[in-house]
């Protein structure tokens, strides 16, 4: 939390850690409808390795006469309502870190929450936020089910708090550790059943895939492979296949996707950067024969719609969210030289320049990442 307004964000805090008692107190006269509410509010990725369970939770025995509604990221909302509206009663989206300075914000959808009547409320996310727990508490919903989570997005002192709103925290297994299987064992214990799902997947219109799609850029600067490795890639892909290129990506892409374009012979190129909706970026990966991104939910997109991929690995969340397990079909191809620092959570103990990558990820050479790609061009 980047807290600017101590003063709001104080009365933001009573309401997350107080009113929910009250609330609590009134939900004691009323019986509670058979309404299930989902809290995701996670980035792109996460919500990509985790949408399937919400069908899941819809055809389960134990929930298929309730009403699932879904308080998410408008990050992407797209993605919710173009794949899994079928699957909704209702839809939340927001953007969770503009509430912590907005009490009467937090405090309206609070108690709009609250008037639902929820009879469950799960919150799947591992890595649990303040925000989050104190809305899940505001539905005063009679069960409410969460992992005993990190430190990671809460402080301790927050989190001894919030953890009493919770009426079931589970806690990982020893073993389970990638974000997916995560997702499959919090709903195989909460709907009590063995599930055979192993992968994330996505309905989309492929058929005639080609090109090879490039994301070069990441979620932050400092996680990402630097713009000049990509156009010396880009400049060997261009030798080596007659496929076209495709650089796809949003805001965050922009500068990188201006350089690339910049740089290279027009013809074979062609940039979607900043200008296609998730689903949109979803079917182009989908149509692709190859995608090559840092560890970005478009490597996930390309695992759910069964894509061919390189991944250009760090190690702040290694194994959580990639290398992928070996059971899953489609694996992304990852790119990486594992340190002793690695699982660092992006706390990175090396001293690195303002636009410098973490050395996890600058110290991979194109060699490394062209060793990965050829594999995928035809001979």
């Amino acid at each position: 939390m980047d807290i600017k307004n101590r003063n709001l964000f104080r009365i933001t805090r009573f309401v997350l850690l107080s009113l929910p008692k009250l609330l609590r107190f009134f939900a004691r006269f009323r019986k509670p409808a058979k309404r299930l509410l989902i809290i995701k509010t996670d980035a792109i990725g996460d919500y990509i390795l985790f949408r399937n369970f919400i069908e899941v939770t819809m055809r389960s025995e134990k929930y298929k006469h309730y009403r699932i509604d879904l308080l998410g990221n408008k990050l992407w909302q797209d993605v919710t309502l173009k794949y899994d509206k079928q699957f909704l009663h209702e839809t939340y989206f927001i953007a969770p870190n503009s509430f912590y300075e907005a009490p009467l914000k937090t405090f309206k959808l609070g108690w709009r929450l609250f008037l639902n009547n929820y009879e469950v409320v799960l919150q799947p996310t591992y890595t649990r936020v303040f925000i989050t727990d104190g809305l899940a508490a505001l539905t005063a919903a009679k069960q409410i089910f969460g992992y005993q989570s990190d430190n990671e997005g809460i402080v301790p002192r927050y989190k001894n708090q919030t953890d009493k709103f919770y009426t079931q925290k589970l806690s990982l297994p020893q073993g389970v550790y990638f974000e997916f299987n995560r997702n499959r064992f919090f709903f195989e214990t909460i709907l009590d059943t063995t599930l055979a799902i192993k992968q994330p997947f996505v309905e989309h219109q492929g058929k005639n895939k080609k090109g090879i799609a490039i994301l070069p850029g990441a979620g932050a600067f400092k996680r990402g492979w630097e713009k000049e490795k990509f156009l010396e890639l880009i400049k060997l892909l261009l030798y080596h296949t007659k496929q076209p290129i495709y650089l796809i990506g949003g805001p965050g892409e922009v500068e990188n996707g201006d350089y690339l374009m910049q740089n290279l012979p027009g013809g074979r190129i062609g940039s979607f950067i900043n200008k296609t909706s998730l689903p949109q970026m979803i079917e182009i990966i989908g149509n692709s024969t190859l995608l090559i991104a840092n560890e970005t939910s478009a490597i996930h997109m390309a695992v759910a719609t069964q894509v061919p991929s390189v991944c250009i690995l760090g190690g702040g969340h290694f194994e959580r969210f990639a290398p992928y397990p070996d059971e899953v079909d489609c694996k992304p191809v990852c790119v990486y030289e594992k340190l002793p620092c690695y699982y660092c959570n992006w706390l990175c103990i090396f001293k690195t320049e303002e636009q410098e990558p973490f050395p996890c990820i600058s110290n991979l050479n194109i060699d490394n990442v062209w060793q990965a790609t050829r594999q995928f061009l035809p001979a």
